[in-house]
């Protein structure tokens, strides 16, 4: 069963990979073993604040947030992921410096864990790789990054909220509020009265 359920997880991964480039066996069977899965219980950190990570994740079922605190402890959630995403501590992977982000799974959660250099070095004499890391740099972190920015900016917390419902319809249901409103920037109070005010005919 055990065996079963690590091919199921790795089958997961390849298909999610194959959504941005697909793989061929031999690139596959050459990152293959950089690969562990681990089943991590709710409430538990996945990487710390301040941590030297040495690897970063795919969620195959279960429910991840990223966040980082100020200096009054006040928690500010960057990210959520969800199954078919890849949650880690990319900056500090790639400058080699303690994590500004923490991430904590919301749900036990079953996930592949990619040990980075190994996957940084076959990145480099891979063309497949090579092409899926841009796919996937470009779609989740250069066009995601810009409108999540220009949110910011311009849009109030209601209009935030809804465009919230809207990226991730399946997340708002299976995150609490309190969760919710960090991510926008706001407090639970006033994310309560944003929701009544939406469903008032």
């Amino acid at each position: 069963m055990e065996n079963e359920n690590k091919e199921n997880s790795y089958s997961a991964l390849r298909a999610t990979m194959a959504t941005y480039f697909p793989l061929s066996d031999e690139t596959w069977n050459a990152f293959l073993p950089f690969c562990t899965q681990r089943y991590i219980p709710k409430n538990t950190y996945l990487y710390e604040l301040g941590e030297m990570p040495t690897s970063f994740s795919f969620i195959v079922q279960g429910l991840v947030r990223g966040f980082t605190c100020n200096e009054s402890g006040h928690e500010y959630n960057k990210n959520f992921f969800c199954e078919g995403q890849f949650p880690g501590p990319m900056t500090a992977l790639l400058t080699a410096s303690p994590s500004r982000l923490a991430f904590e799974t919301i749900e036990n959660t079953l996930l592949v864990e990619i040990e980075f250099a190994s996957f940084r070095k076959l990145l480099f004499s891979n063309h497949e790789l090579m092409k899926f890391q841009i796919h996937y740099l470009e779609k989740n972190w250069l066009l995601h990054k810009d409108a999540r920015e220009i949110e910011l900016v311009q849009d109030d917390a209601s209009l935030r909220y809804q465009q919230f419902t809207k990226d991730f319809p399946l997340l708002v249901d299976r995150l609490p509020l309190y969760h919710i409103a960090s991510h926008l920037g706001i407090t639970p109070t006033q994310l309560s009265r944003i929701r009544a005010k939406l469903a008032t005919p």
